[in-house]
């Protein structure tokens, strides 16, 4: 268990330099220059070191259709819920997608590894991969949508690199591409740097934010959804599927994870109040420390 919690802290300890460097020199840090340059080129080394460091296996992809089919009927249940409850379009767009798009690279990674040993890793890249084409479909698609149209929300969808990035990526590694050792290293680099510019950033939104601000229905509505009807979702799914016990906690271990830092990145691109977004992640992440221990006793109940 003390790896477990480990894998969770060692994290944070980025978080709390992008705090501090915030509290430290306030203005002269801009956040949305940090955003863009991670969204528009950082990512792109990410998404070229996820798909390249390993062929494409379609005997793989059986966990990550699995995760889509429980994030995508949770979001269709969500956004006709939601919609009742939330009546501005902003936080009726965090209130639908915030709890779907977890942390499942940064955290949930390493966390599998804790839990299940390195035998977890093709399943939780190919997991987080198809959590990346969520992030940048329907994660851009409605924080867009705060601020502006349908039309406007998809011509967003396909003005992101990453996207393209990911299909040059897949048909390389559909067709045999083996890149070098100095190219993997370059990759790596920049994949690196995007993942710790990501956790940098959500520290710097984290200053300034005040819990106290924001509506207690949005809340404890994202909690909900992230903690108890996510999680009870895929643990019915999962029961009525015949897979081996390792994959299946993997998965529900994907689907636990907090909040992404992702949705810092889109709410800040689209003006999507960021900071209560950030905020959101935060107590998500807070909660988590104690839930996955909860998750992890009913592992061996699927």
């Amino acid at each position: 268990m003390s790896s477990i919690l480990f894998s969770v802290l060692a994290i944070y300890i980025f978080i709390v330099i992008g705090f501090v460097a915030k509290m430290s020199f306030k203005e002269k840090i801009d956040d949305k220059t940090i955003t863009l340059l991670n969204v528009y080129f950082l990512q792109v080394f990410l998404t070229f070191w996820g798909l390249l460091i390993r062929p494409v296996d379609v005997t793989l992809l059986f966990a990550p259709s699995i995760y889509l089919f429980i994030t995508l009927l949770a979001l269709l249940i969500v956004a006709l819920f939601a919609k009742k409850l939330f009546q501005d379009q902003k936080e009726y767009s965090i209130a639908t997608v915030a709890a779907i798009i977890g942390n499942t690279g940064n955290l949930g990674i390493p966390l599998n590894i804790a839990i299940f040993g390195e035998e977890s890793i093709p399943y939780t890249t190919v997991i987080n991969l198809m959590n990346v084409f969520i992030v940048y479909t329907v994660g851009v698609y409605y924080y867009s949508r705060g601020n502006f149209d349908v039309k406007t929300s998809l011509t967003n969808i396909i003005k992101l690199p990453i996207l393209w990035a990911a299909m040059v990526a897949i048909v390389l590694s559909v067709y045999g591409y083996k890149p070098s050792d100095e190219i993997m290293k370059t990759l790596m680099m920049g994949a690196y740097a995007s993942i710790v510019m990501q956790l940098v950033l959500f520290g710097i939104y984290l200053y300034g934010t005040k819990i106290s601000e924001i509506s207690k229905t949005l809340t404890l509505w994202v909690m909900g959804v992230k903690f108890l009807f996510l999680p009870a979702v895929a643990f019915v799914v999962l029961s009525f599927i015949t897979l081996d016990s390792m994959i299946k906690g993997i998965i529900f271990i994907e689907i636990l994870v907090p909040l992404a830092i992702a949705n810092v990145n889109f709410a800040s691109l689209y003006e999507c109040k960021p900071k209560i977004v950030t905020a959101l992640v935060f107590i998500s992440s807070l909660l988590f420390l104690g839930i996955i221990f909860i998750g992890v006793k009913l592992l061996s109940y699927l």
